[in-house]
């Protein structure tokens, strides 16, 4: 080692990482950091190794309202089985301290190490008293959130790093109960973050592991698969007239759930992509499984144009968020924003509902970067709207809940089954709307003109700035705080909201919001589960065209003040 290294605290950081070493049940992530510690010491140290280990003992994963999010590796700053086992055990005491239902369903996607992340989860919690049930095999984040519910527990977990890069995973938790089987909010998290960090003050090694949970068979599947069919009506024609449909499950945990429903609710199996059906939790024929990235639908798209198909629906690995890509000429696809979809499945929702309860008040909701035309629609069919903070733990807690998104392809369309968004429901209400306008000789492209018609014509639009330094996101909000545009786009700016203070009964977020002649809005905010600033634009105009125009002229301007 070199002389002063005590001095800069580099042998505490080799303490920490030798004790972590010691108590890691995994062989790979102990090979690692140990070839690390041996790399940083010696007669020959290798910078990189010692600011590798610098960083990854720098402090801890901050459990959040997303609960755990990371890359794969060693260390408290990654995903691994140590960290996991804490946040096990700390989310199992935080229930047993707080006298809430000691009973947890565990599930998991399938991702590189989810499924054993999942059974140390289930080994520690009942190690620890609790009654725990771990589902049957890789699920979608549905199948999980429905379990909360359906078998009356006191809390859920679900092993994903949902669209996430390959190398990523995570740890999402629901509460039961009063939470009605939502994701967890504040202060709760923080509760849940105070008992992981007793946990974590000690070794793993001391926790009692126990084996004898319950595993889940194939009937809470099944209940899964029967509420969600029941969510829409028979169809309106016969499997052989249907539209065509092509399905990818993005190398996801979709497909044979998604199929199941399908069925059950008498729709035409779709035409699938090969090459993405099957989970595998390398991703190999995309760089980021989103289906909101660049390229990412290019192997469902060329399928759909190969078949003629009239539909092209994507699940990210996941499958609680839905894509949708529609005919754009005989060679192409268009595929639609976030915003679009949730335009088409609220104003679907807003109908039935308004059918089939004329006499009950509903609400329709959306995050406040998704586009303000649902408000139209909520409107217009006599419905209570609102906005709240981005995310589903938010969304699906509003009262009266008829129908809720957000703009970044998450939908909850029946909150009776799940409280959170769901993919294959929302792909399940898509291929009702797309057959029913198909009955009627009309497109999903038709139903986007007719909209337009009905409430007005929106355009959304982001943009996003990816930093490799976290520090330059604060200095980018700071920037924007501190000399406020008084035009964007050509357009002037008649307002700005900074929700740094709480807005409206909003808790204090990091978020600002330019109002701009004639209805259109800019809204910036830091992404919750990645390196970027992300900004939304939202217009409205006489015709679709002119309200794209204005999308990109405000982006043009937006682009170089947040890069």
């Amino acid at each position: 080692m070199t002389e002063g290294a005590s001095a800069d605290g580099l042998e505490a950081v080799l303490t920490a990482a030798r004790s972590w070493s010691e108590q890691d049940p995994d062989d790979e992530t102990r090979a690692e950091l140990d070839a690390l510690v041996a790399a940083a010491t010696g007669d020959s140290v290798d910078e990189t190794a010692v600011g590798s280990l610098r960083e990854r003992f720098s402090g801890r994963l901050a459990f959040g309202t997303a609960g755990l999010r990371a890359e794969l590796g060693a260390g408290p700053q990654r995903m691994n089985r140590v960290v996991v086992t804490q946040a096990a055990a700390g989310l199992a005491r935080f229930l047993i301290d707080t006298g809430r239902d000691r009973s947890v369903v565990i599930g998991y996607d399938g991702r590189v190490n989810s499924d054993v992340f999942a059974r140390d989860s289930a080994e520690v919690m009942r190690g620890l008293g609790l009654e725990v049930t771990l589902l049957p095999s890789a699920l979608p984040t549905p199948v999980l959130a429905f379990a909360v519910r359906h078998l009356g527990v006191g809390a859920g977990v679900m092993v994903t790093a949902s669209h996430n890069p390959p190398r990523d995973n995570g740890y999402k938790v629901y509460l039961g109960g009063e939470d009605d089987g939502s994701q967890i909010v504040p202060p709760v998290d923080g509760e849940i973050a105070a008992a992981i960090d007793a946990i974590a003050a000690g070794d793993v090694r001391d926790l009692v592991r126990a084996t004898d949970y319950t595993v889940a068979g194939d009937a809470l599947v099944q209940a899964y698969v029967d509420a969600t069919a029941a969510t829409v009506p028979a169809p309106r024609l016969p499997a052989d007239a249907q539209p065509t449909v092509v399905y990818t499950a993005m190398h996801g945990v979709g497909w044979e759930t998604a199929r199941a429903v399908f069925a059950a609710a008498g729709f035409a199996e779709p035409v699938v992509v090969p090459e993405q059906i099957e989970p595998d939790g390398a991703f190999p024929t995309v760089s980021f499984p989103n289906p909101e990235e660049p390229g990412a639908m290019d192997l469902s798209v060329a399928r759909g144009v190969a078949v003629g198909a009239d539909l092209v629906i994507a699940n990210d690995p996941d499958a609680d968020r839905l894509a949708l890509a529609i005919p754009d000429g005989a060679e192409s696809f268009r595929r639609l924003s976030g915003n679009e979809v949730g335009w088409l499945l609220g104003w679907r929702a807003a109908e039935a509902f308004a059918a089939g309860s004329p006499d009950t008040s509903g609400t329709l909701a959306a995050s406040i970067v998704s586009s303000p035309a649902l408000s139209r629609v909520a409107e217009r069919y006599g419905l209570e709207y609102r906005d709240t903070l981005t995310g589903f733990k938010w969304v699906s807690r509003v009262p009266g809940l008829v129908f809720g998104y957000e703009e970044a392809l998450g939908y909850l369309v029946d909150p009776t089954v799940v409280r959170d968004k769901d993919g294959i429901s929302a792909a399940l209400a898509l291929l009702d709307l797309a057959v029913s306008l198909a009955a009627d000789g009309r497109t999903i492209a038709d139903q986007l003109d007719a909209f337009a018609a009905e409430f007005g014509a929106f355009a959304s639009g982001q943009v996003s700035t990816r930093v490799d330094d976290l520090s330059r996101i604060g200095a980018i909000m700071a920037a924007l705080r501190s000399s406020a545009p008084s035009s964007l786009g050509g357009l002037g700016v008649t307002g700005v909201t900074d929700y740094s203070d709480g807005v409206a009964g909003f808790p204090p977020s990091d978020i600002l919001r330019y109002d701009l002649e004639g209805g259109a809005r800019v809204i910036v905010r830091p992404s919750g589960t990645e390196p970027k600033v992300k900004v939304y634009i939202d217009t409205v105009a006489g015709t679709p065209a002119q309200a794209q125009a204005l999308v990109d002229a405000l982006a043009a301007d937006v682009r170089p003040r947040v890069s």
